[in-house]
């Protein structure tokens, strides 16, 4: 576990220090150096007795205690070296900078292995190897630039990749995104991107401690630890945003059910950021933008005035806005016309508020109070301003700044003269302001924020199923489909309704079940995983005759067991289904049934446990959700009735991890009814 060594040493050690700093040993040592570590320092080079002014130990057994170590030699000798200092003197921190273990061959993670056994044995905590090294307010232990300067209000940051740190710095630092600690993990042999936000999590301090967390994950070994610490530092206050790379469709190709086809991993990696509250981005500069409306108050609404001097960057951030659920409503009144008459004329306060190219410091000044005080609708304010260079804007930005610490509502500057008006952008952001230079970058981060569920409650409550029918009838079957009788009893026992069925495997049976259910029928052959593909569901099957020549055609398919027979019943198609991910464990997804689930692939997921609130979140999440809310007279859906029964699998698949895969598809659904009339389980132990 992270310890006071690594974040806070008394003492470091550069093993393999070097004059050189085109070497990460040297490049070390020499950030240290000038980060002004105030502990002890020491270097060890067998061949030297001096380097960049730092006394050289020729071997780690004649060095004094040391607290943290940060290694830059081969790869072969790691681990000795770890042994020594670890055993002899009171090492606790190791920073393993080398590469050439699991990343590269079998023999290099046995050498990984031995570091992480040495490092646990002594309750050590081991970052990389393979790794750019840390970077906390204490010590400068990477052997990279850019070096940001460290600011408690800024962001922690922990990176998968090392490149992929320094480049996230690059981008962020010249647009004024600041930060306070810098974790690369490199290999995470022992200490992963889960481990640091644990660390996070259990060390946060509400007044010290920063509020924004970023996250490059290429790998997600702990979901559930991410999730549980990750949530919990939203709760606190915090914020977090992540891209995961490297996510693989591949499973799911292989899929044979319709849930196993689109919960694919990444849909997993969406469904535990959602579950957590972590916006997810696709890309460095998404995770910066999304980072920068961090460092902004959080809007409390949907509703944004657009503040400009340039028409068409309003447009097209409007249309950002608009597209991701956030809203620029019309601006009116005697408020509105009062403003108008301290502008230039040809302005407008329509919304977007445009007091155009000659606008002064003052006007900007004048409109943004007026959006604040008296635009009572309106919860935050994008102002867009760069200029043409006639002459320079320092007073604007001045005003800008001043304006963002004194509104309540958050106010969003977007300054896109980065070479124009380099200076007066330098001078705003010298003040401790993170800028936008591309409104629609901002917009589409705003809309990211905004359609972040809050983190969902830890335990969710399940209503009561049968558990022991479950159970009989999960211990009594080989891996598989289930036969349609044991599916039967499976929904029942979850309490999930379904149409009426028989099953039939004599022309005889088939005539007698259609008598007792009534006519119109349904049919559809037992044993083809793809029905429909196969010609085997028959729909309107009216009297005796049908159903007896309907069986006996299905019955001449390939795989063919049995035919079931169901009464016609009607209404929207609905989907519901669950997929064990791997180390996610259980997903229930939901969506728009029958043929549209292929066609639309409108679906959305959550991970097990799911509760009320995320079954309905789910739903309203649907780009379907207006056919469920009814259209053009039909009648709609009781999406309370179809959160129940996401709710009812949740349930299902905590009593019975050994499914793999569940279909409800078509579930059909009418007023406050919705119905199973078509359901495969796949049990894989």
């Amino acid at each position: 576990m992270i310890n006071k060594a690594l974040t806070d040493p008394g003492s470091i050690v550069v093993v393999g220090g070097s004059d050189n700093t085109a070497k990460p040993g040297g490049k070390v040592l020499k950030n240290l150096i000038d980060g002004n570590y105030a502990g002890k320092l020491f270097v060890t080079n067998p061949g030297k007795k001096e380097i960049q002014g730092i006394k050289s130990h020729s071997d780690v057994a004649d060095l004094p205690h040391t607290d943290l170590a940060i290694i830059a030699i081969a790869a072969p000798l790691v681990p000795d070296t770890i042994e020594v200092l670890a055993r002899q003197k009171g090492t606790r921190a190791f920073i393993v900078l080398s590469a050439g273990f699991s990343e590269e061959s079998e023999a290099g993670a046995a050498l990984e292995r031995q570091m992480v056994d040495i490092v646990n044995s002594v309750q050590g905590v081991l970052i990389g190897p393979n790794c750019i090294g840390v970077l906390t307010p204490a010590h400068h232990s990477v052997f990279t630039r850019p070096i940001p300067r460290l600011d408690s209000s800024g962001c922690d940051f922990v990176s998968g990749s090392g490149a992929t740190a320094c480049f996230v710095m690059e981008t962020g630092i010249p647009k004024g995104l600041t930060f306070a600690s810098v974790f690369s993990v490199g290999n995470s042999a022992q200490t992963g991107v889960e481990d640091v936000v644990k660390y996070w999590d259990e060390s946060f301090d509400p007044v010290y401690s920063a509020r924004t967390k970023l996250l490059y994950i290429e790998h997600i070994e702990r979901p559930h630890m991410l999730l549980h610490h990750a949530s919990s530092l939203i709760r606190k206050g915090c914020r977090i945003a992540a891209v995961k790379a490297g996510s693989s469709e591949a499973g799911s190709r292989a899929a044979s059910s319709h849930t196993g086809a689109l919960a694919s991993p990444d849909v997993a990696v969406d469904a535990l950021f959602r579950k957590a509250g972590i916006v997810r981005c696709h890309s460095r500069e998404e995770l910066i933008a999304v980072a920068t409306v961090f460092s902004y108050p959080p809007l409390k609404g949907k509703n944004l005035a657009v503040i400009t001097h340039a028409g068409g960057p309003a447009v097209m951030l409007t249309d950002a806005l608009e597209k991701g659920g956030l809203a620029v409503p019309p601006i009116e009144g005697q408020a509105a016309q009062e403003l108008l008459e301290h502008l230039f004329p040809g302005s407008s306060v329509a919304n977007p508020i445009d007091f155009l190219a000659t606008g002064t410091a003052e006007q900007l000044g004048i409109v943004i109070d007026y959006t604040e005080k008296h635009f009572h609708h309106i919860d935050g304010m994008v102002v867009i301003f760069g200029t043409a260079g006639l002459f320079p804007v320092f007073d604007v930005y001045d005003l800008l700044e001043q304006r963002i610490r004194s509104c309540k509502k958050p106010v969003y500057p977007v300054l896109p003269s980065t070479l124009t008006a380099k200076e007066e952008v330098d001078a705003f952001i010298a003040k401790g302001r993170a800028t936008f230079p591309d409104e629609v970058v901002l917009g589409n981060a705003l809309t990211r924020v905004y359609n972040t569920p809050e983190p969902s409650v830890t335990m969710a409550t399940h209503p009561p199923v049968d558990e022991e029918r479950i159970r009989k009838v999960i211990d009594a079957s080989s891996d598989g489909y289930l036969a349609p009788r044991d599916v039967q009893v499976l929904l029942d026992a979850a309490g999930i309704p379904r149409v009426q069925e028989r099953i039939a495997d004599t022309a005889e049976k088939a005539v007698d079940a259609a008598e007792e259910l009534g006519y119109p029928l349904a049919m559809k052959v037992v044993g083809p995983v793809h029905k429909s593909d196969v010609g085997g569901v028959a729909l309107g099957i009216a009297d005796k005759k049908a159903v007896s020549e309907t069986f006996l055609r299905m019955m001449q398919l390939k795989d063919a067991k049995g035919v079931l027979i169901q009464p016609m019943v009607s209404g929207i198609e609905l989907f519901a289904g669950t997929k064990r991910e791997d180390v996610f464990g259980h997903m229930v997804l939901c969506g728009m049934g029958g043929v549209l689930i292929e066609v639309l692939k409108d679906v959305a997921a959550s991970l097990c446990p799911v509760n009320s609130d995320e079954a309905m979140e789910m739903i309203s999440s649907l780009k379907g959700k207006a056919i469920l809310d009814g259209v053009r007279g039909q009648p709609g859906v009781d999406a309370a009735v179809f959160a129940d029964i996401l709710v009812r699998l949740s349930a299902l698949m905590e009593v019975a991890p050994e499914i793999f895969e569940m279909d409800l598809n078509p579930l059909l659904a009418k007023n406050d009814q919705v119905v199973a009339v078509d359901a495969r389980i796949n049990i894989i132990r």
